[in-house]
């Protein structure tokens, strides 16, 4: 081999090396995927918390066929439905007892039989009614049992029903078909009407007695953010009559005065007798209300991601984390639930629901100063968002679809309506810093498992959050956001709020938000305790002649439901508590603490015709016996006719005894929102967040956080720059890799 081939092939050699190394060298460099290890706490449940999983939408159709073909009358599409016609107006999962459920669950008994509850609108009868229907078993139904009177002590009167969206449909084609044409020069010179450019938004309740089915229509530019756009015109449609030949407009209102009729407002304008105050009209995408973003996107806003993948684990119904787990579900009318919430294997609660979601507002304007929103008629479930990965959620978050059956024949799948996600809130649980005598430092990072849906009711969006910690305390909170409602500015219309733009009053408004919480601590039967401080004077022991103030425990039963009801702005013990009949290691009462997180604004008068159909909001806390003829503090029947409710809350107050009984707690949180500029594209989430918190008190004999994986310790004598010391020393490795990140989808603009 002569000279030139050996350096030939040394060079080859030495490329091939070098090469190599370069491949190694990068490798070094370019981060691994992250590998997902399996949760901890593995899932050994056999399905029983499908017991309280929402209707499938095989389900959900086998009671629609069912019902078609054993009632014996006709049943329209809702979609299509006239007042006059029979329809299913909803479907969802009817709930068994929990002395049955727990009888499953606890006690080795049957499985409660699978049943749909079904709400009908019977306008095709001689006294047109709404029915409700227990329908059963699931998924081949056999029979039906009519449950209204059982319910609600009668027949549900046809006028009560929540308004259809083909109800709105036809109110707005008659709008368009015969209101807006009798006042032609008025609507086009004015309001510049082509038959599009308008949208309307109608006032609830609809009148000023039972019977009544009389609403305002408040008309507003239709554009983005059409909310905060009125252009001053407002109309009262009398639609009662089950013909729809018959309805009528009642009055109209325009910039501050009252007419008859269209006619009425047209002959004023044409005779010159119309104060007019022509409002600019604003480009397709709001001008000022759009959510177009004024500043090009720069750098990236933080992400959190899971190393080692999520730590939590969904499998049907039911989510584990952390010692913790749930059934989880959505009401159609209410919105998310949660059963048989259990810590270290125990219940602490066998339900925690929202209830309603209550705006009262105040105008100078008729639609405004009438608005008393009771949500939960409009469907808090059913309307649930779409949420977008990123912003809604973390954009790795788990994703859960829902089903529903409402306004319609055929059940409608929701993409992503619910979320789930690890949370780590970038502040510690607990943690010491000891510079005294020993030196070392102990922490716990503040990582909480998050449930969310997101409602969008009109102009409304409220973020439904229930977050489970690793101490055993559980949080159910909301966060409102979306557009205000707005009024026409004319007047003395900033007594009743802020001028937000040129014609646009932000009218002062209440939310009250009302949940359902039925503890179980340590057993279904518990009492209501209340501990606060009191100041005591005495004298020094070592010096009597000086006196001391001291705070001292001070501590109450409360035995009874009247004791245990807390009006909205009454003093009520810090701390109260449903206390077991059992005690920890320290000879206290084993117990589960309600803390309240709420800025409201003051509940309607008692005087007022129509409280009594929101009286839950008259307290921020009131205990009651369980009783499974009260399921619910309110009804969606009672927007519709307040005046006469289907379910009056302060009925259920009634004195009983509540030692050693099961019991509910409910809770009202809200706060007061008196639109300002600020609000103007739409209303941010700061501030504006209530609920509340289920706190152990005496539950355990120590902290349960002590025993979490995330803890960490080391002194000044160790080497906390060792993984096996330090766990937080470890992360440039198990931290240094590259999440998964799945393609931006969204569906939220199909099927509407």
């Amino acid at each position: 081999m002569n000279l030139k081939t050996v350096l030939i092939l040394l060079g080859l050699a030495l490329a091939t090396i070098l090469a190599l190394v370069c491949v190694l060298l990068t490798r070094e460099r370019t981060p691994r995927r992250c590998q997902h290890l399996a949760p901890e706490q593995e899932d050994m449940e056999d399905g029983q918390s499908l017991v309280f999983a929402d209707l499938t939408a095989e389900e959900m159709s086998q009671v629609v066929l069912y019902l078609q073909g054993h009632l014996g009358v006709p049943l329209v599409d809702a979609s299509r439905a006239k007042p006059s016609e029979n329809c299913i107006a909803w479907v969802d999962l009817q709930v068994p007892a929990k002395a049955e459920v727990l009888r499953f669950l606890d006690g080795g008994g049957a499985r409660p039989p699978r049943e749909a509850l079904a709400v009908l609108y019977f306008g095709q009868q001689p006294e047109p009614n709404i029915t409700e229907y227990v329908v059963g078993p699931l998924p081949r139904p056999a029979y039906h049992r009519d449950v209204t009177v059982q319910k609600y002590g009668g027949k549900v009167p046809y006028h009560r029903r929540p308004t259809l969206a083909v109800e709105y449909k036809q109110i707005g084609g008659f709008l368009k078909s015969q209101v807006f044409p009798s006042a032609p020069a008025f609507m086009q010179q004015v309001m510049e009407y082509d038959g599009a450019n308008l949208a309307v938004v109608a006032a609830a309740p609809r009148g000023f007695q039972s019977g009544d089915r009389v609403t305002w229509f408040v008309l507003f530019q239709n554009v983005s953010g059409f909310f905060v756009h009125p252009v001053g015109l407002e109309v009262l449609v009398d639609h009662s009559s089950l013909d729809m030949s018959q309805w009528a407009v009642s009055r109209v209102f325009y910039n501050g005065q009252y007419y008859r009729d269209m006619v009425q407002l047209e002959s004023a304008y044409v005779q010159g007798r119309v104060s007019v105050e022509k409002v600019r009209r604003a480009p397709w995408d709001g001008d000022f209300s759009s959510m177009k973003p004024r500043a090009p996107a720069t750098a990236l806003f933080p992400l959190q991601f899971e190393p080692q993948g999520p730590r939590y684990s969904v499998r049907n119904n039911r989510v584990l984390f952390q010692g913790w787990s749930f059934a989880f579900g959505m009401s159609v009318s209410a919105g998310l639930r949660l059963f048989d919430i259990r810590h270290k294997g125990e219940r602490v609660a066998y339900e925690i629901s929202v209830q309603e979601a209550l705006s009262v507002y105040g105008s100078n304007c008729p639609a405004g100063m009438s608005t008393r929103y009771m949500d939960g008629s409009f469907g808090l479930g059913r309307y649930t968002s779409p949420l977008v990965p990123g912003v809604d959620c973390p954009y790795l978050a788990t994703y859960v679809d829902t089903h529903a059956l409402s306004d319609s024949l055929r059940p409608k799948k929701r993409k992503a309506s619910l979320c789930i996600f690890e949370h780590n809130l970038g502040s510690p649980l607990r943690r010491h810093y000891s510079n005294l005598q020993s030196l070392y430092y102990g922490g716990l990072v503040n990582s909480a498992l998050v449930l969310r849906s997101i409602t969008t009711v009109g102009n409304y969006d409220y973020v439904w959050d229930f977050i489970f910690y690793q101490n055993g305390a559980l949080e159910g909170k909301v966060q409102a956001t979306g557009y205000p409602s707005s009024s026409f500015l004319h007047g003395d219309g900033l007594r009743y709020g802020n001028r937000l733009w040129e014609h646009t009053l932000g009218t002062i408004h209440t939310h009250f938000v009302n949940y359902k919480v039925d503890l179980d601590v340590a057993g279904v039967k518990n009492s209501l305790v209340a501990h606060d401080m009191a100041f005591e004077m005495t004298r020094a022991p070592w010096s009597p002649e000086q006196q001391i103030e001291r705070p001292r425990l001070t501590k109450k039963v409360l035995d009874t439901e009247d004791q245990a009801a807390f009006l909205l702005q009454s003093k009520m013990p810090r701390y109260i508590y449903f206390a077991a009949n059992s005690k920890n290691k320290w000879g206290h009462q084993r117990g589960y603490r309600i803390q309240i997180t709420s800025s409201a604004g003051d509940h309607m008068p008692e005087a007022s015709s129509m409280e009594r159909a929101i009286s839950w909001a008259r307290y921020q806390l009131a205990v009651t016996r369980r009783k499974e003829e009260e399921p619910t503090s309110t009804s969606i029947y009672n927007q519709n006719d307040p005046w006469t409710p289907t379910v009056a809350f302060a009925d259920f107050i009634n004195n009983e005894t509540i030692t050693n009984e099961d019991l509910v707690a409910w809770i009202t949180a809200g706060f007061l929102h008196i639109p300002h500029s600020e609000d103007i594209p739409n209303t941010v989430t700061v501030g504006n967040a209530v609920g509340f918190l289920l706190r152990p008190y005496n539950y355990y004999d120590l902290d349960p956080s002590i025993y979490s994986h995330d803890g960490v310790f080391f002194t000044s004598e160790q080497d906390f720059t060792a993984c096996e010391i330090n766990p937080l020393a470890c992360l440039p490795k198990t931290a240094s890799c590259l999440p998964n990140f799945p393609p931006f989808t969204y569906d939220g603009f199909r099927n509407m």
